[in-house]
């Protein structure tokens, strides 16, 4: 008996340190999970956040940032997750890097809004003066300018100094919790829940719930696809290819961005400093691959004969353009093409292509969810209007959430969205249309279609008022 009695208390000491060894083990689990709460590598039962941004990027970390500033909105628990691993920062003593972005005035005051700005201004970027437009089969331009150059038309900044400054803001809000490597797999919304929670599972299976989810993962949208939005898109069959460039002594100052239309597509250069400029040129698949594989020197004599060459002319177009002028009172030497500094070399390395075409959601909100940048709306670069129109749904997002939250309404009630939705389509359906409109024109050479859009572009330089409301729209204001 004693011995049984020996052996059953050497059991039960036995479980017992089992017991206590796996509750250690769970306790030091816990203690790695929290200490790296920056990588998606675990997966804890469900925690909830006030918002959840689906999606970093330029558009949703701006908007993390954007909401940790809002005094009404700084007691919200915010949840960013980005599918990349962590922003490693940005070098201002190191290369010019190829993807860039043309800043409006509106964009610019949003910077300034979240203290964003001074750390741009401190590191490097590059107003732009002026802007100039031009026909490849007639005569037709348009230049853009604030009288006197009095003020910059748009500022050319690399995204990942943009990346740079607003990460900054966000490492600071106390608020604002960062997921890297988090990779959305699916999404519940309160419709198809019995909660009024927005639900999300990330593919390594960590669950988060939340009273808004913002939907700011691009234009292949998780979030988008479970609201059951109508989306119309395009595949423009075209390409745009970036490049760094080295510029020859003739480029002075360098403050103004040049956009030619030739047969393929627009291809365009805005400047970095004195001596660089950013490539985008928007043309067919094949020509993008066959410029991105050819010899830097063969590269650069194509470039530059894009911007020189001599195209077949619309004789009708050109006479046209020329009456138009007369009819005005200008001279041909008023209306004079001016031609961009030689490009003298392509920075190793810096070129690359990406696939072009058209995106729009019918609606940007549903109940516990809402979609911002390329995620609702997706446009060609030919007007530098992409991630401007990002910006600005951040803007209109952060007031419609800070107006909503002040009068009482919940986070994700539809009946107040709503009123984010109606600002952004308002701001965002003209310009996508203007833009697709030009990108439609430019893309044949059939002669009325080219004496229309001469005679329309001619129109516009000719009109100041006309002009001037353009140039409004495109900064943002």
């Amino acid at each position: 008996m004693l011995g049984v009695l020996r052996i059953q208390g050497a059991l039960a000491s036995t479980g017992q340190a089992r017991l206590l060894s796996a509750r250690l083990l769970a306790s030091k689990s816990s203690t790695v999970m929290a200490t790296n709460r920056g990588e998606s590598t675990q997966a804890p039962a469900t925690e909830h956040f006030d918002i959840i941004i689906g999606g970093g990027g330029l558009v949703g970390t701006t908007l993390a940032a954007a909401l940790a500033k809002n005094s009404t909105l700084a007691d919200k628990k915010v949840l960013l997750l980005e599918g990349a691993p962590e922003f490693r920062g940005f070098n201002p003593t190191g290369p010019y890097q190829n993807r860039v972005s043309a800043i409006n005035h509106n964009s610019i005051e949003l910077f300034k809004s979240i203290d964003a700005w001074t750390h741009i201004e401190s590191a490097r970027y590059k107003p732009v003066k002026q802007m100039q437009v031009w026909e490849s089969n007639t005569d037709a331009l348009i230049q853009f300018q604030h009288d006197n150059f009095a003020s910059d038309v748009a500022c050319i900044i690399e995204n990942d100094l943009i990346l740079d400054a607003v990460y900054a803001r966000v490492k600071e809000a106390a608020n604002v919790e960062i997921l890297n490597k988090a990779r959305i797999q699916c999404v519940r919304l309160p419709r198809d829940s019995n909660s009024n929670l927005s639900e999300l599972q990330l593919q390594d299976g960590r669950s988060f719930s939340c009273d808004l989810l913002i939907g700011a993962d691009g234009a292949n949208s998780v979030v988008r696809k479970e609201m059951n939005v109508d989306v119309f898109s395009l595949n423009y069959d075209r390409m745009g290819l970036v490049a760094t460039l080295d510029l020859g002594e003739d480029a002075c100052d360098n403050s103004v961005a040049w956009q030619r239309f030739l047969p393929n597509g627009p291809v365009a250069l805005l400047p970095l400093t004195d001596r660089l400029s950013s490539l985008v040129w928007s043309t067919t698949n094949e020509q993008a691959k066959m410029l991105q594989a050819l010899p830097p020197a063969e590269f650069v004599d194509a470039l530059n004969e894009a911007f020189c060459r001599q195209y077949p002319r619309v004789e009708l177009a050109d006479k046209a353009v020329q009456a138009l002028n007369s009819l005005f009172g200008h001279n041909a030497t008023q209306h004079q093409v001016q031609y961009p500094p030689r490009v003298c070399g392509v920075q190793d390395k810096s070129r690359a292509t990406f696939p072009l075409g058209f995106l729009h959601a019918s609606s940007y909100v549903c109940n516990g969810a809402a979609l911002v940048g390329d995620a609702a709306h997706r446009v060609h670069p030919l007007a530098g209007q992409g991630v401007n129109l990002g910006f600005s749904d951040v803007r209109f997002l952060v007031e419609s959430l800070a107006a909503g939250a002040y009068a009482g309404f919940k986070l994700g009630d539809k009946q107040h969205l709503i009123k984010y939705e109606r600002k952004c389509l308002a701001k965002n359906v003209p310009i996508m249309l203007g833009v697709h409109g030009l990108h439609t024109l430019y893309s044949t050479q059939f002669s009325p279609v080219v004496l229309l859009r001469s005679l329309g572009l001619q129109l516009t330089q000719n009109l100041p008022p006309v002009k001037n409301l353009f140039m409004r729209g495109a900064m943002g204001q």
